[in-house]
C-alpha cells in the first residue's frame, strides 16, 4: 500500500523536474501550458479521489485499487507517446483518474487489515508516505530524466504500476462493502469548478488579469462551487457533504492540510527549475538536491504523536506552520551564489514543519469520521492534499511568470515577449546571464509570496482550532 502511495504522489513531484525539458521540447508549450501539464493530473486526482474512495466502499476496495493502477499505467503509456500538448493533457487526465482510484483505497485497505491498537501508527506511516512520495518522485524522476528525454519519466511509470497491480491482486485482503452511491453530478461539478478556478489563476499573466478568459474563469468557478454546494446539500449520498465541515476539528485540519501541500508542492515546482537554471545542476543532481527535506520526515514521523500528547495539538500545528513558512521564506533568500549547504539547511527546516503537520492533521481528519466512511475520509485527506498541491503550483507558477517577464530587459521583452526561460534563451542565446538573473529574482519573489501565505493560513488554522474549543 505504501508503494502505491509513493507512486501516485511521486508523479505529482517528478513532473516538475521535467519542466525545463518540456519547455525546450518539440511540443513548444507556453508558460501556462507548462503549469497545466503539471496541474491537469493533480486536478483530476484531487477532485475524483473522494468518488474513488466511495467506489471502493461500494464495489470493493481491492478491485478499485487494481483498476486504478491499470488506468494509471494506460495514462502514463499514452503520455509517453504524446505528439502535442492537448494529447499530453488528456493523457495526464487519465493518469490522474487512475491515481484518484488508488490513493484513498490504500488507507481504507490498511485500516481494514490492521488491528485496532495499530491503527494510529498505520495512519502516521501512511501519511508519511505521502510526504516521502514527493521526495521519491524528485529523486527517482531525476534518475530517469537523466536519460535525456521527458518521455522516459512516463515510460518508467508503466511497468511499476503494472507490477504493483499484480502484487495488490495477489496479497491484498478483500474487505466488506458498503452500499454507498457515487455522486456523479457532484464529481463533475467539482472538477468543473476547480478547472475554472485554476484557469483564471494560470492564464492571468499571459492573457491579462482583466481579460474575458480570466474573468470568465473566476466567474464560472464561483457559480460552479455555489451550485456544487447546493447539489451536495440536497443529495441523499453526496460526494462530500458540506455539513461535515460543521465539525471544527475536521474543518481546521482540512484547511491545514491544504495549506501545507500548497507550500510544499509550490516549492517542488520552482525548486527543479531554480537548481537547473540558477545553479547549473544536472537533472539528476536536482532530484537529489531535495533529499534534505526528507531527513526530518524519515527520522521523526513516528515521534510526532508523543509530541502532540506532551504539548498539545494546537502547539504542534503552530510550530509546523512556522517551520514550513519560515523555511520557504529562508529559501527565497537564495540566489546563484548561495552555497548549497545553506539552501539545504532551509530545506531541512521546511521538512521539520512537514513532518510535524502530516500525521497530526491526518489523524485529526480520520478521527472525525466513522469507520464505515473510511474510504471517504481518506478521500477527503487526499482531496485537501492534491487541491492544495494544484493551487500551490498554479499560484507560484503565475507569480513566477509575471515577475520573470517584468524582470527581463525591456528590449528583449518588446521584441520577443518570452514567458519562459526556454523561450527567452532561444530568442536571445547571447544574453543568458540577464535571462537567468531575471529568473532567479522571480524565484525569490515567488517563494516569499508562498511562504508568507503559508504563515497566514497557519495562523488561521490555529485560531480556528482554538476558538472551536473556547466556551
Amino acid at each position: 500500500m505504501c508503494a502505491c502511495v509513493v507512486l501516485v504522489v511521486g508523479m505529482v513531484a517528478a513532473i516538475n523536474l521535467a519542466v525545463p525539458m518540456l519547455a525546450a521540447s518539440a511540443l513548444h508549450p507556453s508558460a501556462s501550458a507548462l503549469i497545466w501539464i503539471v496541474d491537469t493530473y493533480v486536478v483530476f486526482f484531487a477532485c475524483l479521489v473522494i468518488p474513488g474512495g466511495a467506489a471502493g466502499d461500494r464495489f470493493g476496495r481491492k478491485g478499485i485499487l487494481v483498476a486504478g493502477l491499470v488506468l494509471f499505467a494506460v495514462g502514463a503509456a499514452l503520455s509517453t507517446v504524446a505528439p502535442n500538448v492537448p494529447f499530453l493533457l488528456g493523457s495526464r487526465a487519465i493518469t490522474g483518474i487512475g491515481a484518484a482510484a488508488v490513493l484513498p483505497n490504500t488507507l481504507a485497505v490498511l485500516l481494514h487489515a490492521v488491528p485496532a491498537e495499530r491503527k494510529g501508527v498505520t495512519i502516521a506511516t501512511w501519511a508519511s508516505m505521502t510526504g516521502i512520495g514527493g521526495v521519491v518522485g524528485n529523486v527517482g524522476g531525476g534518475a530517469v530524466l537523466s536519460g535525456g528525454s521527458w518521455r522516459w519519466l512516463f515510460a518508467a511509470a508503466v511497468p511499476v504500476s503494472l507490477v504493483l497491480a499484480a502484487l495488490v491482486a495477489r496479497i491484498t485482503p478483500v474487505s466488506a462493502r458498503h452500499d454507498r452511491r457515487i455522486d456523479v453530478p457532484g464529481a463533475i461539478l467539482l472538477v468543473g469548478a476547480s478547472v475554472a478556478l485554476l484557469l483564471g489563476i494560470v492564464e492571468g499573466p499571459e492573457a491579462g488579469w482583466g481579460s474575458p478568459l480570466v474573468l470568465t474563469g473566476f466567474a464560472c468557478a464561483a457559480v460552479l462551487f455555489a451550485v456544487w454546494t447546493l447539489v451536495e446539500l440536497k443529495t441523499k449520498h453526496p460526494l462530500l457533504d458540506p455539513r461535515l465541515f460543521r465539525v471544527p476539528a475536521l474543518r481546521s485540519a482540512s484547511l491545514g492540510m491544504t495549506a501545507i501541500f500548497f507550500g510544499m508542492f509550490a516549492l517542488f515546482y520552482v525548486n527543479a527549475s531554480f537548481l537547473q537554471y540558477g545553479k547549473g545542476f544536472s537533472v539528476l543532481l536536482t532530484g537529489l538536491g531535495i533529499i534534505p527535506l526528507t531527513i526530518p520526515v524519515i527520522a521523526g514521523a513516528r515521534q510526532v504523536g508523543r509530541l502532540v500528547q506532551r504539548i498539545g495539538l494546537d502547539a504542534v500545528i503552530a510550530i509546523a506552520f512556522v517551520f514550513v513558512g519560515g523555511g520557504l521564506i529562508g529559501l527565497s533568500t537564495s540566489d546563484a551564489s548561495t552555497p548549497y549547504a545553506v539552501y539545504a539547511a532551509w530545506l531541512v527546516a521546511t521538512g521539520i514543519g512537514v513532518t510535524l503537520a502530516l500525521p497530526t492533521l491526518s489523524g485529526a481528519i480520520s478521527g472525525s469520521l466513522p469507520p464505515a466512511q473510511a474510504g471517504v475520509g481518506a478521500g477527503l485527506q487526499a482531496t485537501t492534499r492534491e487541491f492544495g498541491s494544484a493551487l500551490g503550483v498554479a499560484v507560484i507558477g503565475t507569480v513566477l511568470t509575471g515577475r520573470f517577464v517584468s524582470g527581463l530587459p525591456p528590449d528583449l521583452r518588446a521584441s520577443h515577449d518570452p514567458h519562459t526561460v526556454a523561450q527567452a534563451l532561444a530568442a536571445a542565446p547571447g544574453r543568458a546571464p540577464e535571462v537567468i538573473s531575471a529568473f532567479v529574482s522571480s524565484t525569490s519573489t515567488a517563494l516569499r509570496v508562498i511562504g508568507i501565505s503559508v504563515l497566514v493560513l497557519g495562523a488561521l488554522v490555529v485560531l480556528q482550532s482554538r476558538l472551536s474549543r473556547s466556551p
